[in-house]
């Protein structure tokens, strides 16, 4: 009776990472694959902020909300490259409870932060269009920052109780995960306990910071559609949306694989497993891939300094 008791609290001690099912013959393409996908984000993200910082003409608000995304979009794919490419470089699969809940902590954090940046950026649009005389007076450097410490601080406050909610249960179910990182949504559901509180507070604090983030963003392009189409031109109403592109562009890439995400982990059943593990990468790869690309093409103002400190 003991030995069983021992190698349950071993097995539960550890949680074990999973790769792409059926693949396990390429993972070291998808690795090629994967580290390819990390150069490109973490080098476009970091040029993107040496551009902002360097440039003293692109300290505007709308470039140091571009700033603060690719900040949060480094952070994002840091906090998921040694799991992910552990696995499938080395098939190390292995990872502790307090290590799991630490990259669970660290990736929830920067969803979140990058959700709430992303309505800021929606209200920096709403300002410059709707606005335009009082864009300066408001959108100022100490109001920005202000706003971005305000946001940064909900996230991790709203993240932080988790771990902890986590960190009482016992494990001693199948401690195998679907995806090659940790997400709360999928490690409670390893406990064998009660999961109620941690499942009602974290679809509480999703509807609160992502629900409400995406609701503003909404109702922020309604306001530039029904002001741009009852002042403007038909060419001043196309030059005015033109600049809000780039950032549809990144709510959606961020926000339809998100909560596509969670609808399946609550809602779905185990014939959508794949499909999880396919939200799973594009939501945490995808994003930090393509906002410096997006914003780079779209923005001939950074595209054309870019260029100047790459031939420089």
């Amino acid at each position: 009776m003991m030995t069983v008791v021992n190698d349950t609290r071993l097995n539960s001690a550890v949680f074990l990472l999973t790769g792409i099912p059926g693949l396990d013959d390429v993972h070291l393409w998808i690795a090629v694959f994967f580290c390819l996908m990390y150069v490109v984000s973490i080098v476009g993200n970091s040029v993107i902020l040496f551009i902002i910082k360097t440039d003293l003409s692109l300290h505007e608000p709308m470039y140091i909300f571009l700033s603060m995304l690719a900040l949060t979009d480094l952070g994002l794919s840091i906090a998921t490259i040694p799991t992910i490419l552990s696995i499938f470089l080395f098939n190390w699969r292995e990872i502790s409870l307090d290590a799991c809940f630490a990259q669970m902590f660290f990736i929830h954090s920067f969803s979140y932060i990058e959700s709430s940046v992303l309505l800021l950026m929606a209200f920096d649009r709403f300002i410059a269009i709707c606005i335009p005389l009082r864009y300066t007076s408001i959108l100022t450097l100490p109001t920005i920052t202000k706003m971005g410490l305000v946001f940064v601080i909900r996230s991790v406050a709203l993240i932080f109780p988790l771990p902890f909610l986590l960190k009482r249960f016992q494990y001693c179910r199948s401690n195998v995960l679907s995806h090659s990182y940790c997400l709360h949504q999928e490690v409670m559901k390893m406990a064998c306990a009660d999961i109620t509180v941690n499942s009602i507070y974290g679809f509480a604090i999703k509807l609160f910071a992502v629900g409400l983030d995406s609701l503003f963003i909404f109702l922020s392009y309604v306001m530039i559609l029904k002001t741009v189409l009852s002042v403007a031109s038909s060419t001043e109403c196309l030059k005015a949306l033109k600049t809000c592109v780039s950032h549809l562009c990144a709510v959606l890439l961020f926000y339809i694989p998100d909560i596509g995400l969670s609808v399946v982990h609550r809602f779905g059943n185990s014939s959508s497993l794949l499909l999880q593990i396919l939200l799973g990468y594009i939501s945490l790869l995808v994003p930090p891939l393509m906002n410096p690309i997006v914003y780079s093409v779209k923005s001939k103002h950074l595209r054309a300094r870019i260029v100047k400190v790459l031939f420089k």
